[in-house]
């Protein structure tokens, strides 16, 4: 079955959809754009991702294309049509299609939206949660506004290449003083000896992750403690446990930094119990 993708006001071929060469968004990565996960039928924490992408917008000062509950009604209509039973969903709006000039178009240049999505295999993640995943750390070099979910991810691309490059699977960008911000596409947490859930507050310097605000309720309900707080790269190596949080890959263990394995090098029992309780958790929309 071939893929459909929402492109502004069009359902079409996934292969012929195309863009305007002065989208804003192309030109300047003037954007944003939001990832839900799909899972078992439900596309999950949609609330949460919307109020972000509203965020992400006011600070960008760019338009709604449409209303929000005709947004939902699109997002899944494109899951529909895709059959996406467990996957992603990806929604990307930029300022817009003008003539190329870096101050903002007029007020009535209509924003651009794109809606697409794929199919994953649980599997596949469940396998390699198993297993656990390795991560390096490279310094920081992004803008200072990462708390804006922007299409602007060249830094984020360059940190995972390197990953790869280095047989890892994530990058976290380390600040000056030597404490992590947060991974190339996910937000980091370390567990404590005394079990304690810790993970670098969101106010300002990272993303505030919607896997990472459900996680809040994840671990309330599992009675465990969180403490919002920086935490070094050595303090994650001598940690009992790692993970990292994000819609493409929801609790991920986190079985070696720079080489050095954390703890027994085997994904730990908190961060598994996260993972399993999740999808009872997060909020659930029914994709159709």
């Amino acid at each position: 079955m071939s893929r459909i993708a929402y492109v502004n006001g069009q359902y079409v071929q996934h292969s012929e959809a195309g863009i305007h060469i002065e989208d804003r968004g192309y030109q300047f990565a003037d954007g944003v754009y939001e990832v839900c996960e799909i899972a078992r039928g439900n596309i999950m924490d949609m609330t949460r991702h919307l109020d972000r992408l509203n965020r992400s917008l006011s600070e960008l000062k760019i338009s709604w294309p449409m209303a929000r509950k005709a947004l939902q009604i699109i997002i899944k209509e494109v899951v529909r049509r895709n059959r996406v039973h467990d996957g992603l969903v990806y929604l990307q709006i930029t300022r817009g299609v003008a003539r190329r000039d870096h101050v903002f178009p007029s007020p009535d240049t209509p924003p651009a939206i794109v809606v697409t999505a794929k199919r994953t295999s649980p599997a596949v993640s469940s396998a390699r949660a198993a297993k656990g995943i390795k991560v390096i750390t490279v310094p920081e070099n992004r803008w200072e506004r990462v708390d804006i979910k922007s299409i602007g991810l060249l830094p984020n691309v360059m940190a995972r290449q390197q990953a790869k490059d280095q047989g890892a699977q994530e990058a976290w960008f380390i600040d000056s003083d030597g404490i992590v911000k947060e991974g190339a596409a996910t937000n980091a947490w370390i567990v404590t000896k005394d079990g304690v859930l810790v993970t670098r507050p969101a106010e300002s310097g990272i993303l505030r992750g919607i896997t990472r605000t459900t996680i809040f309720d994840v671990a309330e309900r599992l009675g465990l403690k969180i403490e919002e707080r920086g935490f070094s790269v050595d303090e994650a190596k001598k940690a009992k446990e790692v993970f990292m949080t994000a819609a493409s890959t929801v609790v991920m263990p986190i079985v070696a930094i720079d080489g050095e394995s954390v703890a027994n090098g085997h994904p730990g029992t908190t961060t598994l119990s996260l993972r399993e309780a999740f999808f009872d958790i997060a909020e659930k929309t029914p994709s159709c």
